[in-house]
């Protein structure tokens, strides 16, 4: 589990102004499935879109409440469920702390996600405007489709991870291009700090913009507003997310 049932993101450092619009919604993928996700909108038209990619929870409440701090920041977002094909529509919109996730997890694909992340970037579109340049941010799951979706598989500006896991980016990383963030935390018992720094260099060789930052001795799901001693590292952590933002913004 990344994250206790009870964890909430950190607020972003330079908060841009109200949210003039929050949540929860189904949205359709090319492919038919439908799946849940949370949208939230600032009150001024934003040069940049985020879709956030969960961890194994899903569309838990804490990335209902990420979406509202990224609008907060400024930013349109759409957070996305992930197993809309195999576990259908959350009936309370959310994914719930008794959710099982790890029988739905191995039946991700790929092709699966890339789907469904394109239909989340069409609905910031259809929001905003047909050339909005869209960024991806993920967490742990989350991060690793992230890193993975810098080669490809849907239209996007930018690609921002936390906490990933190199294996599932696979041969991927061989094809990254986009401009790319990792965050790691240097105590991160998931995954070895020296496997997350290795698969930068390998995307940096494929033509890819890699920041990589790692933040010594934070744990696995560090950014959470309950590790007060981690604060810093969460602000910087904002500063890195939104520096991409604002390089890749329209």
């Amino acid at each position: 589990m990344c994250h206790d049932h009870d964890s909430r993101p950190p607020a972003a450092p330079r908060p841009a102004g109200d949210v003039v619009e929050r949540g929860t919604l189904t949205l359709t993928s090319a492919d038919g499935n439908t799946f849940a996700a949370a949208y939230a909108a600032p009150v001024h038209p934003a040069g940049v879109g985020v879709v956030v990619l969960p961890d194994v929870r899903g569309l838990h409440p804490y990335y209902v409440a990420l979406a509202e701090r990224f609008a907060e920041a400024g930013l349109p977002v759409v957070a996305l469920d992930w197993f809309g094909r195999t576990a259908g529509l959350p009936a309370t919109g959310t994914r719930e702390e008794d959710f099982d996730w790890a029988a739905h997890v191995p039946q991700l694909t790929d092709a699966g996600v890339d789907a469904d992340v394109a239909a989340a970037v069409g609905y910031l579109r259809q929001r905003s405007s047909a050339d909005l340049p869209v960024v991806t941010v993920g967490f742990c799951l989350g991060g690793s489709h992230s890193w993975r979706l810098s080669g490809g598989g849907a239209d996007l500006a930018g690609c921002a991870g936390f906490y990933g896991k190199p294996e599932r980016v696979g041969d991927a990383a061989d094809r990254a291009v986009l401009p790319t963030v990792m965050l790691i935390g240097g105590a991160d018992s998931a995954t070895p700090v020296e496997d997350q720094l290795a698969l930068a260099d390998r995307m940096r060789a494929a033509g890819a913009d890699v920041d990589a930052v790692v933040y010594d001795g934070a744990p696995h799901s560090f950014f959470d507003r309950g590790f007060a001693e981690w604060a810093g590292a969460c602000d910087d952590a904002w500063e890195h997310v939104l520096a991409l933002t604002e390089r890749v913004a329209r």
